[in-house]
């Protein structure tokens, strides 16, 4: 993701909204101030977690998305760091 995403409570907050749909990952702040995210679970629940980061509002501005869909690692819980 990319925009104004570190530094204001958005990792927390992707980490919440995952977590309420059943989706296990991580957000990882980026060095070019983006944020990485993985995403594994329902096919469904993953994309609402993406729709919903990109209809807002989230914390700070992400003014762009790219996703990249491929078969689950068997990541447990949710990290943010």
């Amino acid at each position: 993701m990319r925009g104004h995403v570190q530094g204001v409570g958005f990792r927390d907050w992707v980490r919440r909204r995952a977590r309420d749909r059943g989706v296990v990952g991580s957000a990882v702040n980026l060095p070019d101030g983006g944020v990485a995210l993985v995403a594994e679970g329902p096919r469904e629940a993953v994309q609402s977690l993406l729709d919903t980061l990109r209809s807002g509002p989230t914390p700070g501005e992400v003014v762009g998305i790219s996703a990249d869909w491929s078969p689950a690692t068997g990541v447990e819980g949710f990290r943010t760091g």
